[in-house]
């Protein structure tokens, strides 16, 4: 039987700009949102031909910064099949209030962005103490952070970590690992290391698909290490689609392959159970 699948990475961008209006962090919209961004219904009619059950969209801050209102009514329209991950600002003294806002809006997971294809990466104010406030509370009321960084990010993904072992973290783009060296994968020791926290989860989406598949890697030498090192358990899918162009099916697909090396059960944790885990708006 088939796993059920879930995806905790598609983004959405409204065509109405007056009711969503156009905010981005740091004032730079992203390509991908400017060119071949997709709507709210756009997305679920590409999930039911990608064959995705269940979706936790993921803000667009490089379109909207912190204003997370079109994913929030999106996901309110639909709130058993979708949930939301939204960003805060958590060095603002007012960031425990706007966790928890969003969470009355059907949001279950809070994203820190600390730059991409469009931003240069920053990763130095994960670990300003003004935000450990917001991480106390993360812990007290069980929510999962989500981190998007780079391999230079990694020692405050660290001491974040140590400082906060109650708080489930999950990590964009596994942070973005190299393996253009190959197995054993020496050049991913940054981030497999990292599997000694068992709070720390990695989300695999078509940029890991990307470079695993691009020789001398291989999918059928990385993901098996991969899930040798972290447990299956502690990996999850999420698309990131429309940022990576699809069609989603098409996307989906490329999972398809770059897992049938794995075990059936294995499989199941990385397409669903662990965003279940994570995010539990989600579970059936």
């Amino acid at each position: 039987m088939p796993p059920q699948i879930i995806d905790i990475h598609p983004h959405v961008v409204s065509p109405d700009a007056d009711t969503y209006p156009h905010a981005p962090l740091r004032g730079k919209r992203s390509e991908w949102s400017k060119h071949h961004s997709i709507d709210f219904d756009q997305l679920k009619a590409e999930m039911d031909e990608a064959g995705i059950a269940k979706a936790g969209i993921v803000h667009s801050s490089t379109t909207y910064g912190y204003d997370a209102s079109y994913a929030a009514d999106c996901v309110m329209t639909d709130p058993h099949r979708f949930t939301g991950i939204y960003a805060v600002d958590i060095l603002q003294p007012d960031a425990v209030e706007k966790i928890d806002y969003w969470r009355t809006r059907g949001m279950s997971g809070v994203r820190l962005f600390t730059g991409g294809t469009n931003l240069a990466i920053d990763a130095g104010w994960l670990t300003d103490p003004r935000g450990f406030k917001a991480w106390e509370h993360m812990a007290d009321i069980g929510m999962t952070m989500c981190i998007q960084t780079t391999p230079e990010g990694l020692p405050q993904v660290t001491e974040l970590l140590e400082r906060f072992p109650d708080v489930n973290v999950i990590l964009d783009h596994m942070a973005r690992p190299v393996l253009s060296d190959g197995p054993p994968y020496r050049l991913a020791a940054p981030i497999l290391s990292m599997a000694r926290f068992p709070n720390l989860y990695l989300k695999i989406t078509p940029r890991t698909f990307n470079l695993a598949q691009a020789a001398p890697a291989s999918p059928e030498t990385f993901f098996p290490k991969l899930v040798a090192e972290y447990g299956a358990n502690r990996l999850a899918f999420g698309s990131n689609y429309p940022a990576n162009e699809g069609p989603l099916s098409r996307l989906v697909q490329q999972g398809h392959d770059c897992f049938a090396c794995l075990s059936e059960e294995d499989r199941a944790w990385i397409w669903g159970r662990t965003a279940q885990l994570l995010y539990p708006d989600l579970a059936d």
